[in-house]
């Protein structure tokens, strides 16, 4: 049997593609990614009040799939549309909350903290996300030669503004002073590494902070975040995005939480907190360190088989 093809479905966003790039890899399934360009009327209109039409969204040109994955807000309506003017079954699979009926869903997954109930609904502790055990292994010499030898290593992961918290240069000093005093005049070595959305100016405020012989990461690199997951005794990551924790916690290490004032609050983010608090995976980053371990997490291996359990039952012809 060939394998089955997916459409995957996001706004762009490297948190969305995580999600649905990290399921369709777990599914073992090709994939096309597109991202959704909604025309210019529908941009600022709720799914629950867009029509299920293709007026709403730009042309997708994907011929043939039979699983579609998407992730996001301007997904939802393409995801539902092209399920049911397509030719033959397709499955489809959202994930978060699409903020319309559930039912036009085969399977939708959300995270725990975003409390959703439904039979079709599939729950994650935290985001699930494309990397995995093996390639976290097969990458943890990339690094190797810009570390010092016997050290215990620090990795620093900053995520980057959103409409919940800022990214003022007093805010970031005061993350980096405690990462000084608690790590690195304990003899550590940092591996400092940006996400695409770290602004420049916080990358070359490292840069100044930190003495030559930590290791600054000024672009996004791949490689080096999977190495540096692997070689790191700790990890901290910035509060802002629950998606950096969730993919920090696959490797069962120590994972500090760099707070941050927000700018409003999230109930969301609260809940996330609470919960990955109560799984121990998390402390907050304060003024002294500790040691613990958790079972790895890799929520998108399990609900992965889940759902290929389900296609053995499902028609895609």
């Amino acid at each position: 049997m060939s394998k089955l093809k997916g459409l995957l479905l996001t706004e762009g966003m490297h948190g969305m593609i995580s999600q649905v790039e990290g399921l369709a890899k777990a599914l073992d399934i090709e994939f096309t990614h597109q991202k959704v360009e909604l025309n210019s009327f529908w941009k600022m209109i709720p799914p629950s009040l867009t029509p299920i039409s293709n007026v709403v969204f730009k042309k997708i040109n994907v011929p043939d799939f039979d699983i579609i994955i998407s992730c996001g807000r301007k997904s939802v309506i393409p995801s539902i549309y092209l399920k049911k003017n397509s030719n033959k079954k397709i499955f489809n699979i959202h994930i978060q909350d699409p903020k319309v009926s559930l039912s036009n869903f085969d399977f939708v997954i959300a995270p725990e903290h975003d409390s959703l109930n439904g039979k079709n609904v599939i729950t994650s502790k935290g985001a699930i996300h494309y990397l995995t055990l093996e390639e976290i292994k097969n990458n943890h010499s990339y690094l190797e030669e810009k570390l010092e030898k016997n050290k215990d290593y620090l990795l620093l992961v900053l995520g980057g503004p959103n409409k919940y918290y800022d990214y003022n240069e007093k805010i970031i000093n005061e993350i980096f002073l405690k990462i000084k005093n608690n790590f690195i005049e304990k003899d550590f070595q940092l591996i400092f590494i940006p996400s695409m959305r770290t602004p420049e100016k916080i990358i070359n405020l490292a840069k100044s902070y930190f003495d030559d012989n930590q290791v600054i990461i000024d672009e996004v690199d791949k490689k080096a975040y999977l190495s540096s997951l692997k070689l790191s005794d700790y990890i901290v990551v910035t509060c802002d995005s629950t998606s950096m924790i969730s993919e920090a916690a696959i490797t069962g290490k120590p994972i500090y939480v760099a707070q941050m004032p927000p700018i409003k609050q999230n109930n969301r983010f609260k809940k996330f907190f609470e919960l990955f608090k109560t799984l121990k995976i998390i402390k907050d980053l304060e003024n002294s360190i500790d040691s613990w371990s958790y079972n790895k997490l890799n929520e998108t291996e399990r609900i992965s088989r889940y759902i290929k359990e389900q296609f053995k039952n499902y028609d895609f012809s």
